[in-house]
């Protein structure tokens, strides 16, 4: 399932256990903010813990999250991810389409709500953050080869940028799709 300690690639197994909305905002939180609770996660969310309970549980069958034993009470579980990066190759996600399709849209609509999060947050982050900020959509024309070398290119440039251990946690939010004619 892994390809390192920090990715995990999906297969039609572990697909299951990522297509739902609540899991993916979940495995996000957990790992951009760090270990926490069901409860915890649930306040963030706007969920009961039972329903935050429920998939962390889930997402730990598959192997997504794993309890952390050195944070955890009795009467409190604690939950990390497993790995801080998943990714879905072209060809798994032929193998499962409707799976593949649910996990994407969930993706899609948890990017879309750290948007929404981070523009209602503007007035409240320095001038330069404000600045900073970028939102945009370039539409260009490339045939699929160029379109899978700007991917790689891209990937190489953030993981260029994502190495250092100052500055502000920031989402770099991209997508390459091709848009239909009509």
């Amino acid at each position: 399932m892994t390809d390192g300690e920090e990715t995990v690639a999906l297969d039609p197994r572990t697909l299951r256990g990522l297509a739902h909305p609540l899991r993916v905002r979940l495995l996000n939180l957990l790992r951009e903010r760090g270990p926490s609770t069901a409860s915890r996660l649930g306040e963030q969310l706007g969920q009961s813990s039972g329903a935050t309970s429920y998939h962390l549980r889930q997402l730990a069958q598959y192997g997504f999250v794993t309890e952390d034993a050195e944070r955890g009470t009795a009467r409190e579980r604690w939950w990390r991810a497993a790995q801080q990066r998943t990714v879905l190759t072209p060809e798994q996600g032929r193998q499962s389409w409707e799976l593949a399709e649910g996990y994407l849209r969930a993706v899609a609509q948890a990017d879309f709500q750290r948007t929404e999060a981070a523009i209602a947050n503007l007035p409240a982050v320095s001038r330069e953050w404000q600045d900073a900020l970028y939102l945009g959509t370039d539409i260009l024309r490339l045939a699929p080869d160029r379109a899978a070398e700007l991917r790689e290119r891209m990937s190489a440039l953030v993981a260029e940028y994502g190495g250092g251990a100052d500055g502000d946690r920031v989402a770099v939010q991209w997508q390459i799709l091709p848009l239909s004619d009509s």
